[in-house]
């Protein structure tokens, strides 16, 4: 089984700063990309940020310059620095990884984190 934990969310101020991190735990060959959404009451889940296993980014238009997305292929995990916090930010945040391929074989197109929450106050 693979699973996504994430870690990080928090209650923070409008300006503040914050670190999710997400850890892929299981026997993984290789990744081919994760990245981070978001989603909030009555909108639908978003993409904020990814990276292939190449380490090509790629951001939501309202992140760029703020977030910065990274990786640790040994540890299986990837990090979102998230500076200059807006409110507009608040929404819980969700791990994803696709293109899971586990050892001896096997095969997970995409797998979904639980979630963490970020607040960001006004």
């Amino acid at each position: 089984q693979v699973q996504l934990v994430e870690s990080g969310g928090g209650l923070v101020q409008t300006g503040g700063s914050l670190r999710l991190s997400c850890a892929a735990s299981g026997s993984i060959f290789s990744i081919n990309a994760m990245g981070w959404y978001r989603q909030v009451p009555g909108k639908q889940r978003e993409l904020v940020a990814s990276i292939s296993i190449g380490g090509t980014e790629n951001y939501e238009d309202s992140v760029k310059g703020r977030f910065t997305i990274s990786r640790d292929n040994v540890k299986n995990t990837i990090y979102l620095q998230m500076n200059s916090l807006k409110p507009e930010d608040t929404a819980v945040y969700y791990c994803n990884a696709e293109g899971v391929a586990i050892i001896p074989s096997g095969w997970y197109p995409e797998v979904w984190g639980q979630g963490t929450l970020v607040t960001v106050s006004s």
